[in-house]
């Protein structure tokens, strides 16, 4: 007895101006989820490098960025001396941790339209 297993690609949707769309709002989901988990681990004194965190999504690139002067040596600087739960790495980590999250936050868009 043979079996046999129908699969139908809808992989070329993906390439219509909707598929983009929802992909890059999977995107915009993912990365701001990311930004809040950096945010919350981000070297706090005033304040003044978490509320600097910002997603900026165009088309299917996106980044996280921190834009002070000194967030990279915040970043860097494993030495530094930070308040509980603040650490270096803040946006390494999240970016390695969720990583699953994100996939899944991009796939959400897309999953019930490529399904229809």
């Amino acid at each position: 007895m043979t079996q046999y297993a129908r699969m139908t690609w809808n992989g070329n949707r993906l390439w219509t101006s909707r598929g983009r769309r929802l992909a890059s709002e999977g995107l915009q989901r993912a990365l701001e989820h990311t930004l809040g988990k950096a945010q919350a681990i981000v070297p706090l004194e005033e304040g003044t490098l978490e509320r600097s965190g910002r997603v900026d999504v165009d088309g299917l690139n996106g980044a996280i960025s921190f834009d002070t002067v000194y967030a990279v040596i915040q970043h860097e600087a494993l030495d530094f001396k930070h308040l509980p739960g603040r650490q270096a790495k803040y946006l390494e980590q999240p970016m390695n941790n969720e990583r699953a999250v994100m996939l899944r936050l991009m796939a959400v868009p897309l999953r019930a339209w490529l399904r229809g």
